[in-house]
């Protein structure tokens, strides 16, 4: 019987949060420009729209970590007890989306006096939590497949 060391898990490094950069843009962009898009966000409600981010919390946790077997969220560098790899794929999960909205001047194209300021940027709030759905998706996957 040969003994095996044992592993150290592989730091987090820029080059993780690189690839999560990519799927997550890459996901992310064509629902940022959708007009229905951009609808459906506006005729939710908060509750639904703080429902979707927890889902987008719970796809990024279970790609990452449920499954990915190789990846155990103890063994990871965290930050008050997040692992910093969950953390960055949050923020590029939802800032791709802020970002790609932000650069295409979407909410003005498609919310452009229709509401007033405050519920504009609820709208937005909603449209973000919309597109980090499939933005989470994106970024968890380049994560899991390009960390091998």
């Amino acid at each position: 019987m040969k003994l095996k060391r044992p592993s150290r898990p592989r730091g987090f490094r820029v080059a993780d949060s690189a690839q999560q950069l990519v799927g997550g843009f890459l996901l992310a962009g064509p629902f940022v420009v959708t007009e229905e898009v951009w609808v459906l966000a506006a005729n939710m409600s908060v509750f639904h729209a703080l429902a979707t981010v927890g889902v987008v919390f719970a796809i990024g946790y279970a790609t990452l970590y449920k499954a990915d077997t190789n990846r155990d969220p103890d063994d990871e560098q965290n930050v008050g007890g997040i692992p910093l790899r969950f953390i960055s794929l949050m923020l590029v999960s939802f800032g791709s989306v802020v970002i790609l909205a932000a650069l295409f001047d979407a909410p003005d194209t498609f919310l452009r006096g229709t509401e007033s300021n405050g519920a504009i940027a609820v709208t937005i709030f909603k449209t973000v939590s919309v597109g980090a759905i499939f933005s989470v998706v994106g970024a968890a996957t380049a994560d899991s497949v390009f960390s091998q």
